[in-house]
C-alpha cells in the first residue's frame, strides 16, 4: 500500500478487554501485510471515535477508512459517514463494509471447521442482529453462502437485535433436526458479550469469532490496497 496515505481501521468497541486486544491484534496483522501502521477507532462503547483519529492524521495526506463490520448497518451507514464528516480531515474514502463476501465465508467456515463441525451437524449462522432492512438482507446473503459452501442448510440467529435468538433458534434445530449436533457458526468479529450468548446458547459446538484468521488480515488489507489505488489514481 502506497506510504502516501493513511490507514484507519473502525470497529463496534466492546468492554471485554480481550475483544478489543482482538482488533489490535487484527490490525497489527493488517499492517505488517501493508508495511504501514493501521490505526483503530470505535464507533461505540470506547475511544479513540474515527473522527478524533482522521483529526490526528497528516491533512496533506489522504485517509482510508475501512469499517470493520460484517454487514452494512447503521453503524456503516450512518455513524461512520457522520464521524467523518465531523472529523477535519479534507480527503477520506471510506471502503464497503467486510461482508457479505467470499471472503468473510470462507473464515466463517474454516472456523465452523475448526470447532469440530462435521457434515450432518445441524449449523445455526449466529450474528449480532440489526433493525436495519438491507444489514438483515445482507446477513441472510451470508447465511445462503455459507450453505452453499458447506453444502447444508443453515438456519439464521441473532445474539442481539432480531428473532429467533441463537438460543432459539438452537431448539428449534434440536427439536426439528436430524437428531445430531447443533453447531453455531459465529458470525461475529470479535471476542465479547455476544460470543458469550453464543456459548450459553445450548450448542453442542461454537466456532470462534472471525477475529485474526488470516483471511480476514487478507480481506481487510486487499480493502485498503484497492481503495487506495483509486484514490491516487483519481488525485494523478
Amino acid at each position: 500500500m502506497n506510504r502516501d496515505v493513511s490507514a484507519v481501521l473502525v470497529a463496534h468497541g466492546t468492554r471485554k478487554p480481550g475483544g478489543v486486544d482482538m482488533i489490535g491484534q487484527l490490525a497489527e496483522g493488517v499492517s505488517e501485510l501493508l508495511d504501514r501502521q493501521v490505526h483503530v477507532a470505535f464507533v461505540d462503547v470506547l475511544g479513540p471515535t474515527p473522527s478524533e483519529v482522521l483529526d490526528r492524521l497528516p491533512a496533506d495526506r489522504p485517509a482510508v477508512v475501512v469499517p470493520a463490520f460484517l454487514a452494512g448497518g447503521y453503524h456503516v451507514r450512518a455513524d461512520v459517514p457522520a464521524h467523518v464528516a465531523a472529523s477535519t480531515h479534507p480527503a477520506v474514502t471510506v471502503t464497503p463494509p467486510l461482508g457479505p463476501s467470499h471472503g468473510t465465508v470462507r473464515v466463517l467456515a474454516d472456523r465452523l471447521q475448526e470447532s469440530g463441525w462435521r457434515p450432518g451437524d445441524s449449523v445455526v449462522m449466529a450474528a449480532a442482529g440489526t433493525s436495519d432492512r438491507s444489514a438483515q438482507s445482507d446477513l441472510r446473503q451470508t447465511a445462503a453462502m455459507l450453505s452453499a459452501l458447506i453444502g447444508d442448510r443453515v438456519e439464521l440467529g441473532y445474539a442481539a437485535t432480531g428473532a429467533p435468538t441463537v438460543a432459539e433458534a438452537v431448539q428449534v434445530a434440536r427439536a426439528h433436526g436430524r437428531g445430531g449436533r447443533i453447531a453455531v457458526a459465529s458470525y461475529l468479529l470479535a471476542d465479547g458479550l455476544f460470543q458469550d450468548r453464543l456459548r450459553n446458547s445450548g450448542a453442542d459446538l461454537v466456532a470462534d469469532p472471525l477475529g485474526i484468521h488470516p483471511g480476514m488480515v487478507r480481506l481487510i488489507a486487499s480493502r485498503f490496497r484497492r481503495a487506495a489505488a483509486v484514490r491516487l489514481s483519481a488525485a494523478a
